[in-house]
């Protein structure tokens, strides 16, 4: 089972934007896929970070 989602709304600068839709479709997924994923790796490394 997928895990829940929920919609958000965020200010974003316009540049950053731009560069993360590139890398979306780069990548050949939507911007909400992309970000997630994202978001994801830095929780993880964020995780690792405060175990050394």
């Amino acid at each position: 089972m997928k895990p829940l989602k929920e919609k958000i709304s965020i200010t974003i600068d316009s540049d950053i934007l731009e560069k993360l839709k590139e890398m979306a479709e780069y990548d050949d997924r939507s911007l909400s896929q992309y970000i997630n994923i994202i978001l994801k790796q830095h929780i993880k490394d964020e995780k690792a970070d405060t175990k050394s």
